[in-house]
């Protein structure tokens, strides 16, 4: 699948402010799901210096540095990728693809220790979506990934927030609707509970409905032991494949943002504005 997107981002206030440093992380992935084709970044005002490189997480993230007081900052890139993937399942699961949960990783643990961190409460809420998982005798990775994949996608309806971070998987579990953000967070922290390393995945979607307000989206990916980092979708209920074009990865949801920064000043910030337009047609070169 081709992707080809422009996505803007404005931030305005009712005064003139000083930037911080902004993180800008708008730079989808080039690596064995994915092909970039191509790539760039304008930032307005022009800051006095702008330097790209990798952050811990091994993400491209750009880091733009200001001298001088502004009302308004857009961010804009313009990016076409190719996605790769079109079988989510093309590999073999190797020890935990028989073993019971939780995982053990052996010498792999070490490396995926932020990936398991999980706080007491969220695994005390998380019980409430996983006991009734694993009463079902799905207690091996494989299977449990899909029922706890299917359970979240049937428990919520999707709801658009388009500002925040995202709710806790309590806070989650308490509610009707949740954004992307909030169904990756409480699907991470189930995985983690039960001990599957567990990422939060910022990125895009095909949409069918080319009239309708884009956003991003956001998603997870586990780490499964001879299929590496494997994509799941909880709000959509589905396996990763060649349909998401993904961005940035990290242990943490604040790690992944798009756009990160403060001002320093008194002025008031005004609601943030994106404008995002893709663009999928499927490969037909080969």
């Amino acid at each position: 699948m081709r992707f080809r997107a422009s996505h803007t981002t404005h931030f305005r206030y009712s005064e003139p402010v000083l930037l911080e440093t902004q993180e800008i992380r708008l730079r989808p992935r080039n690596d064995s799901w994915q092909r970039l084709d191509r790539y760039s970044l304008e930032v307005r005002p022009a800051p006095f210096l702008l330097s790209e490189t990798t952050d811990a997480e091994g993400n491209h993230v750009a880091y733009a540095w200001f001298s001088a007081p502004t009302e308004s900052l857009a961010v804009q890139v313009e990016f076409s990728v190719e996605t790769l993937r079109d079988n989510p399942f093309d590999y073999l699961a190797l020890d935990g693809s028989t073993a019971r949960l939780p995982l053990r990783y052996g010498r792999a643990r070490e490396h995926l220790a932020a990936a398991l961190r999980v706080s007491e409460p969220d695994a005390t809420a998380c019980e409430d979506v996983i006991v009734p998982i694993f009463d079902r005798g799905l207690d091996k990775i494989i299977p449990f990934l899909e029922a706890l994949n299917g359970e979240i996608h049937a428990r919520f309806e999707p709801a658009v927030r388009e500002h925040g971070a995202p709710m806790s998987p309590a806070e989650t579990l308490a509610s009707r609707a949740a954004a992307c953000r909030d169904l990756a967070v409480l699907f991470m922290a189930c995985c983690r509970t039960v001990g599957i390393a567990a990422r939060f995945v910022s990125g895009y979607q095909e949409q069918g409905n080319s009239s309708e307000k884009r956003y991003m989206h956001a998603w997870a990916e586990v780490y499964i032991p001879g299929g590496g980092w494997r994509g799941y979708d909880p709000t959509q209920g589905l396996c990763i494949s060649d349909r998401h074009v993904a961005v940035a990865a990290a242990a943490d949801a604040e790690n992944a943002a798009p756009i990160r920064g403060a001002f320093r000043g008194d002025a008031v910030a005004w609601p943030i504005e994106a404008e995002i337009s893709i663009e999928s047609a499927v490969d037909t070169s080969a």
